[in-house]
């Protein structure tokens, strides 16, 4: 061996020793590619969630605006009209809850639920309505979540022969849960109680006492669950039982002292009624 030789030979030996005492265990570039990933998964969890945010925004919205549209049916004089462009305003609302089941594809619901359960709430609320106003009786769970079946077409690449790809149709579909489902038909129970102050304002005087059985099965079915159901669903019960309130009150004024009052101005009596009870309970 030459002396060049040896002296190289030193060298990496020196600089081999000097790596090893900084790095003992050799791990570190293991350990920072490993964070990488970690990383690279966490932002892609994150950017999924705003997403979901981004779409339960919309599904709100989408379903304010048909609560909003529905409400005109007890003053117009075709109620079909009404319920045929709230159809079409609800078909919007069930393809962004297929987008919402587009993301969620492969991914645990629980995981990203918070983001997206204000909106499905607000749509089962509209849902709901909807359907009472037309069939006067309350959609079940399977009923919203047979709605929310979407088929999406899918480019698949032919392996075999090379010749291009070809569409395959892909079955997604949205479950809503329980929870969502009783926190919607709770939050249904005001709008029935607006509906009532309004039918009453327009002259009909038989749909409080509708809304007013309807209202008391619901608060029966509530009642039956209690504190042994989720902690949002007992905090929905006081409200409920606000709406049932001043739906009872209104039939009362109607059936006592309906004949007192001329009809064009019981509206604004139950109005007034239903403030005043309004602030009672906020000072009690």
């Amino acid at each position: 061996m030459s002396k060049r030789e040896g002296n190289g030979s030193t060298r990496r030996r020196r600089t081999e020793s000097a790596q090893r005492a900084e790095d003992p265990l050799g791990h570190t570039s293991q350990v920072v590619a490993a964070f990488r990933v970690f990383q690279q998964e966490l932002d892609t969890k994150h950017d999924k969630y705003e997403r979901l945010v981004k779409l339960s925004r919309d599904i709100t919205i989408e379903s304010k605006r048909t609560i909003f549209l529905l409400h005109r049916v007890t003053s117009v004089p075709n109620v079909e009209e009404v319920l045929n462009e709230a159809d079409a305003k609800l078909d919007g609302v069930r393809q962004k809850i297929g987008q919402v089941a587009e993301e969620l594809r492969g991914e645990d619901l629980h995981q990203f639920h918070k983001a997206f359960t204000s909106g499905v709430q607000e749509y089962v609320e509209a849902v709901s309505f909807h359907h009472f106003i037309r069939h006067r009786i309350l959609i079940s769970l399977e009923e919203i979540n047979a709605r929310l079946v979407f088929v999406k077409e899918e480019k698949l690449e032919t392996k075999v022969t090379g010749e291009g790809s070809f569409p395959e149709a892909c079955v997604l579909t949205f479950q809503v849960t329980p929870t969502d489902y009783l926190l919607g038909v709770a939050d249904l129970t005001g709008e029935l109680m607006r509906m009532c102050i309004s039918s009453v304002g327009n002259g009909d005087m038989d749909t409080p006492f509708e809304l007013s059985s309807f209202l008391r099965d619901i608060h029966d079915g509530f009642s039956y669950i209690g504190n042994m159901g989720p902690y949002e669903v007992s905090k929905k019960l006081h409200t409920l039982r606000q709406s049932l309130g001043k739906v009872e009150d209104a039939c009362y004024m109607l059936r006592v002292r309906g004949s007192e009052i001329p009809k064009h101005m019981l509206a604004d009596v139950l109005s007034s009624r239903t403030a005043l009870l309004d602030h009672d309970e906020g000072v009690s």
